[in-house]
């Protein structure tokens, strides 16, 4: 349980492309931990940059969330006490808090120019020193600083960090971090064009917000310390701070980044999570195995459903130790949720990898399918192997395949010409096992090596569902039709 209840927690992302795993796990935590005490999930857009703006990168984002099952109750579609929600309609108030900071001596007007701050950073880089603001406009007069502004000068605004001493942090998984003052910038806070930096724009919405914990990746551990004095610079309230693990490549070594997805894409997986319902992966199951990637509740327990984990999630469970993303284990929870499913729900789950296929789906015929095909998923898309030829018109199976197991396509042809003979006679396929059986008996070959012969050429594949029941489920004229396809292959290898 949160040392604070009710929490308020919000999932603050940048709309600035596709929504990836670390920030799910994130959004995941945050809407946990406000369901577990009763509290509030936030969804924030942090958008102020808008260079870096891509077009319908909110909408994926909040789709592949309400996907997940994260619905948040404040946000920029449904309202709340302390919107806007997205920074960029946020802007006066970031400046009437900069102009704050301002007063109290807190904060500076900058206005070097790109160039000049280019030729400091190399000039320090040259002589091995960490590169950082000279300080230099922090020396000007207040009231000649603002005579410049007010004449529209172009001018920054950067936070003044105190000399001497130094500032400790605390974060929940990671304890106290203390950084000397002479080892921080004075970093800019607000950029030439009147926006906010999110280290001050996420500080001053975080405090109005009344957010009580702030879940973020590890990335921002750098500037965490920056973060802590701007929020002490104002005498605000502290919220707790959680800082989660890296995500690191499956191999274990480096950093994971979104540019390796375009290489895992090609093996079935991705890093983005709009990819994941793509590649026939079921919410329940993305869920499960992002909780389990720096959080565990024992050491034995590992199939979560969302109600699962809202009562058993904790802050002080969570690991600061990286974490390996291993899409092993996703096919793993992807195959035990898909087998969890209602037959309903698994057959709506699978009709549309068939619609996109290009198959014409008889309901009637998918839902007969499902139970002998649920045990054999892994992923949703694993219906087109297992399922397809169900609502194939045609059946056209490969000439090598055809031919029965150390037979000759003289010998197979004999055979399928006797299998047919006897599904003829049938008015129904139900008693056609047995009699096929005894076929095989009388003619000396192995039950394998006559029923392989029919499942090539019913199903298209050497391997398939239980084949009496895909018999049934095809329908008898269908398998009929097929048999007598395979045997005119057969007579024209001979």
């Amino acid at each position: 349980m949160s040392e604070i209840q009710p929490a308020r927690v919000r999932f603050a992302p940048s709309p600035t492309g596709h929504t990836h795993l670390g920030s799910g796990r994130t959004a995941l935590y945050d809407y946990l931990l406000a369901r577990q005490t009763g509290g509030k999930f936030i969804l924030r857009i942090e958008d102020s940059d808008q260079r870096r703006y891509v077009p319908g990168a909110e909408e994926e984002l909040m789709h592949t969330l309400r996907w997940l099952g994260l619905e948040w109750d404040e946000g920029p579609d449904v309202g709340g006490a302390y919107g806007p929600y997205r920074q960029s309609e946020r802007k006066e108030i970031y400046l009437q808090y900069a102009r704050k900071l301002i007063e109290m001596g807190k904060a500076y007007y900058c206005f070097c120019t790109p160039d000049r701050i280019d030729k400091i950073r190399k000039e320090q880089l040259a002589n091995k020193q960490n590169p950082r603001y000279d300080r230099t406009c922090r020396m000007l007069d207040p009231e000649e600083a603002a005579k410049r502004v007010a004449q529209g000068e172009r001018h920054v605004i950067r936070f003044k960090i105190p000399d001497g001493g130094a500032i400790t942090a605390h974060d929940l998984l990671r304890g106290d971090i203390t950084v000397e003052n002479s080892a921080l910038d004075d970093a800019i806070i607000v950029r030439s064009d009147g926006l906010a930096l999110y280290h001050l724009a996420a500080m001053i919405d975080d405090y109005l917000m009344k957010i009580t914990h702030v879940i973020r990746g590890s990335e921002w551990l750098p500037t965490f310390p920056l973060h802590e004095h701007i929020i002490g610079a104002f005498g605000w309230q502290k919220p707790v701070f959680v800082h989660l693990s890296l995500f690191l490549k499956p191999s274990g070594k480096g950093k994971m980044s979104k540019r390796e997805s375009a290489d895992l894409i090609k093996d079935g997986y991705s890093f983005f999570l709009k990819d994941m319902q793509e590649l026939g992966y079921l919410p329940e199951a993305v869920v499960n195995w992002i909780a389990l990637m720096g959080w565990s509740y024992d050491d034995h327990t590992e199939v979560f459903s969302l109600d699962d984990l809202v009562q058993k999630f904790s802050l002080s469970s969570l690991n600061p130790a990286p974490a390996a993303i291993n899409y092993s284990k996703l096919d793993y929870f992807n195959g035990l949720h898909i087998r969890k499913l209602d037959k309903e729900r698994l057959a709506r789950e699978v009709k549309p990898f068939l619609l996109k296929a290009g198959y014409v789906v008889d309901d009637t015929k998918l839902a007969l399918m499902m139970p002998i095909v649920q045990e054999r998923l892994v992923t949703l898309d694993d219906i087109i192997p297992f399922g397809g030829f169900y609502f194939r018109e045609n059946i056209q199976p490969e000439l090598g395949d055809l031919v029965g197991s150390k037979m000759t396509s003289q010998e197979t042809v004999l055979i399928a010409r006797e299998i047919m003979k006897i599904l003829s006679e049938l008015p129904e396929l139900e008693p056609a096992e047995a009699r096929l059986r005894s076929l095989a008996d009388a003619m000396g070959y192995s039950v394998a090596q006559v029923f392989g012969i029919i499942r090539v050429a019913v199903t298209g594949q050497k391997v398939s569902p239980p084949l009496f029941e895909s018999m049934a489920i095809i329908g008898r004229e269908k398998v009929l039709e097929r048999i007598q396809n395979a045997i005119t292959i057969l007579e024209n290898m001979n």
